[in-house]
């Protein structure tokens, strides 16, 4: 007897699973609720091991759809680059297939900033192991690549205002350099406001003007609005 194939679940009632992966954690939590789950990433993490830790991470659990943030560039739904901070073969890597569920991927700053939007044009970066750099302009999202551009004596943004530029430059300077960039990143771009997240805006005690500080767990509400918010355009 032939199976009788599942009806579709109506996109409000649907369980959203959102997916973070970073460089030092691979995250997890769905729109019904409940504790976050994690399990540690790395240098060498490939795509393949996020797909079978987040099965496990995800056993017991009930989800319809999944959203995937991700730290590097993404075409036609699936990783354009392999990640700096990553291993490698994640470039054209089906998600999808891999989970047997349909699955929409953006980059990791991007959900951070969907998840943080409140209307307008803003500017989201995240300073963590990187850069991470997104702009929403009247509810269309663009992630940017802004952090390998050029900024001083040959070095990027990245190098000066992600990890590496903390440890080398020290928190004092390290914190005058992110004034800068973002001084100079809303004369370039006029947003109508900027949020700071990533794991080191707690190292920032002040913040520059029109800012306002950012939560890593937004990126789980960018995931959930990713399949709720209609007039969302990615």
């Amino acid at each position: 007897m032939a199976k009788t194939a599942r009806p579709a679940v109506p996109a409000a009632e649907q369980i959203v699973l959102t997916i973070d992966v970073g460089g030092s954690h691979v995250k997890i939590l769905t729109s019904a609720g409940g504790e976050l789950r994690r399990t540690e990433s790395g240098p060498g993490l490939t795509p393949q091991q996020v797909v079978a830790s987040v099965k496990k991470l995800a056993e017991g659990l009930d989800y319809d759809v999944i959203s995937m943030g991700y730290p590097g560039p993404v075409r036609d739904n699936k990783p354009s680059l392999d990640p700096f901070n990553l291993g490698k073969g994640w470039n054209g890597y089906d998600f999808g297939a891999a989970f047997g569920k349909p699955v929409k991927l953006v980059n990791d700053a991007l959900m951070q900033a969907i998840g943080s939007y409140e209307g307008g044009r803003m500017l989201f970066l995240g300073l963590g192991t990187g850069l991470g750099a997104a702009m929403i302009l009247e509810h269309v999202a663009q992630p940017m690549e802004l952090a390998h551009l050029p900024y001083r004596k040959g070095f990027s943004f990245e190098d000066y205002v992600g990890e590496r530029g903390l440890l080398k430059h020290g928190k004092k300077r390290w914190r005058k350099y992110v004034f800068d960039v973002v001084d100079r990143l809303c004369a370039a771009l006029q947003p109508d406001y900027v949020v700071i997240g990533g794991g080191n805006v707690d190292k920032l005690d002040e913040l520059p003007a029109r800012s306002r500080r950012g939560d890593n767990t937004r990126a789980f509400e960018g995931g959930f609005r990713l399949w709720r918010d209609k007039a969302l355009i990615v």
